[in-house]
């Protein structure tokens, strides 16, 4: 079957795997992606883990915290130049404000309507791609969040909801610069899924297909291949799950570790309930 070349370019731009590897794969996989990209990666030529995949377009990231409120959008424009642009940074704080004052969990025509507006002076084509809101509840649920910028652009944002044993801990300096850190050190380590619980069964499944794959070309006994595949799962899961991340300030610490100290020292339960995650592309 014909295989085309900006699917060759998409599958490598999403692996990092070579433009004939990855032409090869999509011939076996029919033209199937999803199974191109299996395939490669039970090879060993592409990433097992961590989000895939190179800035596709260009645009910033936003946050805002309102109230008990907060979230984060991806707002793509055609040029880094408009990106920029004052009037597109505002749209984005604008659309931002009115997902928060107005409670919206999806677009609807006032949000669409503050895009064309900006299309009209801009002249450039914009879109709304995504958005994520996270709700504090009451007053011992806490947001915090961090964007973190490449010269005037905000390549990837942060949003964490922490869960409180005691309201006023809101109010403690060193919770707050705990919190704080641990939004920058989500930014940086980029996990998928806060804890090992929340993993999805067909995610799990598929990497120890993976591995296995991968193991079976050592020509070792059944009962090795399985171990060497239950340490790489072990490994993969440690290095995607936000809680079980070494902490960016101290190595030693994951950072389940760190917000149980913290909590011993505070003398209050300190718990991360959620968190989201976008960078500019993905």
């Amino acid at each position: 079957m014909e295989i085309k070349a900006s699917d060759v370019k998409k599958l490598r731009e999403k692996t990092g795997a070579g433009m004939m590897d990855c032409k090869k794969a999509l011939v076996k996989a029919e033209g199937d992606f999803a199974k191109a990209e299996k395939i490669l990666k039970e090879l060993g030529l592409a990433a097992a883990q961590k989000r895939g995949g190179r800035v596709t377009k260009e645009g910033q990231i936003f946050s805002k915290i309102a109230g008990n409120r907060g979230v984060v959008l991806e707002l793509n424009s055609e040029t880094d130049f408009v990106a920029k642009n004052k009037e597109f940074v505002a749209l984005g704080e604008k659309l931002a404000t009115t997902i928060l004052e107005k409670d919206l969990s999806e677009k609807n025509d006032e949000l669409d309507g503050f895009i064309k507006e900006a299309i009209g002076k801009i002249k450039e084509n914009i879109e709304l791609k995504r958005f994520k809101v996270l709700k504090a509840e009451g007053d011992s649920e806490y947001l915090v969040n961090y964007v973190h910028r490449v010269g005037d652009i905000g390549k990837i944002a942060v949003l964490i909801l922490f869960s409180l044993g005691k309201a006023e801990l809101k109010d403690n300096d060193r919770f707050k610069e705990t919190a704080f850190d641990i939004a920058l050190h989500t930014a940086a380590y980029s996990p998928l899924f806060l804890s090992r619980d929340k993993v999805d069964e067909a995610y799990i499944k598929e990497q120890e297909e993976i591995f296995t794959k991968q193991a079976e070309k050592l020509n070792k006994p059944a009962n090795v291949i399985q171990g060497i595949v239950k340490g790489k799962l072990n490994k993969h899961l440690g290095e995607i799950c936000l809680l079980e991340q070494a902490f960016v300030k101290d190595q030693n610490l994951k950072v389940s570790k760190v917000l149980e100290n913290l909590s011993r020292e505070l003398g209050g339960d300190i718990k991360i309930k959620d968190f989201v995650y976008f960078k500019l592309g993905e």
